[in-house]
């Protein structure tokens, strides 16, 4: 028999659900199954599941037609377990590397019929706060186990589902079931724990309970938090049921019960004001129809008051005890910030500069009227015409020529703006003009931090590039790769969003936990790629022409990416013996500021056959003139796929670059192409042809069904369509299962 069942409901959790799956299956413990339930989530969480499947026979997904809640898919999952055990995680929660080998020793050593593990709270900040289990258990538990009536202070340890593993026969001799609505985590919990003969504690942390930015019920204000009662009164009346064998533990039930509703009124975020005197009105009924006749353990100090005048039903003292404390948090927290502001005095009467004078003049542009029908558009911190930027602002000059597009661009790259393109040079005047007034802000990379959010104005995120190494928030975890980040400016600036363009299921994916906020994800395609699409055979001839590559010349096109962890590493590449291998028709265009190097410059008759395209205005006629790209870890490769051409994956430092830098997911193992780890093996792969086999045909197509389905041409049009014309649908690209277009929230159980 397995000996765990993990029971996984998904719904809208697809930015974590890889990693959640991945920190189950890559345990040294093999005896497991994961019951992951799509619970008909409108994001791409169930093909995660099916994609899973397909790599691990451990997976067994199930989809759902429609939704269901938590509780009922959970319930779905345990009908379907077969393990001894079932744990029941969260699709955006992920375990501790190496816990479960941990928790098999304790199931099989003790047989417990209930299992508690410790958890970490892991903010999104990249901070950790420790469980109360400490706390509980001072003195290490051991392979003891216990009755509640033995330990009632288990009780207190969070009571979700999962904290525990629960013996699957027990759990269905015992007939309780998750019920549906809110706060369902209760009705299951806490009667398992009054039922079970023998329950252990593994002090050992397993379970990292993700606390995310934006989208969780904690945070969302309605009145479906008075689902609480009833799973409350649910447990009451389980313990009538069941009589004198758990009576003496009504006490201590009853004073979490209490210490739960007061927790979820004091959550501002959750109880809106005009509710809140309803809330307390049936808490104050739950106390007199509840409360045990041998009376409870009352806490002391503020909170006993907080229980006292529950019990009398004096909502008024309670409120104004309730706004006096937060009236005291809020003083402080102003002191701290204004301790912050102080400056010293010279430098608040140092000179004034042009940047502040131009700043003021921001200022008061921001007070006039937005320009209805301006664009303002940027790539690559100002650096020209580009990206995904260009291809809207052309898409919407032909559907949507009552917008008038205007470009930033820094000084030095107004000469390769194309004929026509209207511009305002960065840190000018017409610059800070454009950025107040104009209606939509579009660009690749973020404005600058002093940019304001307009009411009324649109911000649209392209970004530039299908992620490979981590992004954003998930930086944190790689500090090597993060030196001078600054995540708090960083979410500001995320907050500013509007739409977030994503080229495919797995960037929105990555998007949604890199840059957590409220964002809509127009999962269209790339824009840039519509190019590579649309682009005929003469355009091909033409662009090679251009860069004096004749017709029968077998081109390679070296686009590393830059190691800003490494600054100055050089990936071992010696273009003289490239070009050896490729004989006499090989041609080499190198895209990379490691081409500045003049001992690494061929050689002798080698020299004409290479070409440094590193200042090429355009990417996308390199990729359009090339046979063959051979990259690493760059985005290049997406949109080279698209062209559906030979690709290789050259890393020699993939190791340490996984580690240091980090990745989302393994290259090595999901390739476009063939892999070559270093530069002899890179060197056989063209000299024996491996570079077009059959093996390398078959990994390119199943990369490009991955990455490449929406890119139909049109994704430009659909961006312009949404985001300028205001029109909420369009068409499928072919060959995509849906179209997504969608705002960035989430479900997520209640705990507290």
């Amino acid at each position: 028999m397995t000996l765990i069942s993990f029971v996984v409901p998904a719904f809208r959790v697809q930015g974590y659900l890889r990693e959640c799956l991945d920190s189950i299956l890559g345990q040294p413990f093999g005896d497991l199954e994961v019951i992951g339930v799509d619970d008909a989530s409108p994001d791409g969480s169930g093909e995660i599941l099916t994609e899973y499947a397909g790599r691990d026979a451990r997976v067994r997904p199930v989809r759902l037609a429609e939704n269901v809640g938590l509780g009922p898919a959970r319930n779905i999952g345990l009908d379907r377990a077969v393990g001894e055990y079932v744990w029941f995680v969260d699709g955006d929660d992920w375990l501790v590397p190496g816990c479960l080998p941990h928790v098999a020793e304790r199931l099989l050593t003790t047989r417990p019929d209930v299992l508690m593990v410790d958890h970490i709270r892991a903010h999104w900040n990249n901070l950790g706060t420790p469980s109360v289990m400490a706390d509980m258990f001072p003195e290490p538990p051991g392979e003891a186990t216990f009755r509640l009536r033995d330990r009632p202070e288990t009780m207190r340890l969070l009571h979700t589902a999962w904290n525990r593993l629960v013996r699957r026969q027990f759990l269905a001799g015992l007939g309780v079931r998750f019920e549906p609505g809110w706060y369902e985590d209760v009705s299951f919990s806490y009667p398992v724990l009054m039922a079970a003969e023998r329950i252990g504690v593994l002090d050992w942390v397993c379970l990292n309970y993700r606390q995310r930015r934006s989208g969780a019920i904690t945070r969302t204000r309605g009145d479906r938090h008075f689902e609480v009662f009833a799973q409350w009164h649910r447990v009451f009346r389980l313990m009538d049921q069941w009589g004198p064998a758990v009576e003496e533990l009504r006490p201590a039930v009853f004073e979490r019960m209490i210490w739960h509703y007061l927790t979820v009124l004091g959550n501002g975020r959750r109880i809106a004001p005009e509710l809140r005197p309803a809330f307390f009105a049936q808490i104050h009924a739950d106390y007199v129809q509840f409360r045990p006749p041998v009376g409870y353990p009352v806490p002391a100090g503020v909170e006993g008051v907080k229980h006292r005048l529950v019990a009398a039903g004096r909502w008024r003292t309670f409120s104004v005890l309730r706004s006096a404390s937060h009236a005291r948090d809020a003083a402080r927290r102003s002191v701290r910030r204004a301790g912050r502001r102080v400056l010293p005095v010279a430098r608040v009467t140092a000179g004034v500069t042009r940047e502040a004078v131009l700043r003021e003049y921001y200022r008061a542009e921001l007070r006039r009227p937005l320009d209805p029908t301006l664009a303002v558009y940027a790539a690559y911190w100002y650096r020209g015409y580009a990206c995904n930027p260009a291809a809207i602002y052309a898409a919407a000059r032909r559907l949507a020529p009552q917008v008038r597009g205007v470009w930033i661009v820094r000084r030095d790259g107004v000469d390769t703006l194309p004929p026509g393109v209207e511009y305002v040079v960065a840190g000018s005047r017409a610059y800070y003009r454009a950025l107040a007034r104009a209606r939509w802000l579009v660009n690749n990379v973020n404005f600058p931090d002093f940019v304001r959010k307009r009411p009324g104005s649109v911000h649209l995120q392209t970004h530039h590039g299908t992620p490979v190494k981590v992004m954003g928030l998930d930086q944190q975890r790689y500090p090597v790769g993060a030196v001078g980040m600054d995540f708090a400016k960083l979410l500001r600036r995320v907050d500013r969003w509007d739409y977030s363009v994503s080229s495919n299921s797995f960037s929105t994916q990555m998007w949604e936990r890199a840059y957590p906020a409220a964002y809509t994800t127009l999962e269209v395609g790339y824009p840039r790629n519509d190019r590579l699409v649309l682009a005929t055979a003469g355009e091909v001839q033409k662009v090679r022409a251009e860069l004096g590559i004749g017709p029968d010349e077998r081109v390679v096109l070296y686009a590393p990416t830059h190691r800003e962890h490494l600054p100055g590493y050089r990936p071992p590449f010696d273009p003289d013996r490239l070009l050896d291998v490729l004989g006499p028709s090989g041609r080499l265009l190198m895209r990379s500021h490691y081409f500045e190097d003049r001992d690494r410059r061929p050689r002798g008759t080698a020299a004409g056959r290479l070409l440094d395209v590193s200042a090429h205005d355009r990417v996308e006629d390199l990729y359009l003139a090339a046979d063959v790209l051979v990259t690493d870890y760059s985005s290049a490769m997406f949109d080279y796929a698209v062209l559906d051409r030979p690709i290789v994956v050259y890393a020699p430092d993939w190791e340490a670059y996984r580690l240091a830098r980090g990745v989302y997911f393994d290259l090595t193992a999901e390739p476009p192409g063939e892999v070559a780890l270093d530069f002899p093996a890179l060197l056989d792969l063209f000299r024996s042809g491996a570079v077009r086999s059959e093996r390398a045909e078959q990994a390119r197509k199943r990369f490009r069904a991955r990455f490449c389905a929406l890119d139909d041409g049109h994704a430009a049009e659909r961006v312009v369509r949404r985001v300028f014309l205001d029109e909420p649908a369009w068409p499928a690209p072919a060959g995509s299962e849906h179209r997504r277009d969608r705002p960035m929230t989430r479900n997520r159980a209640v705990t507290s």
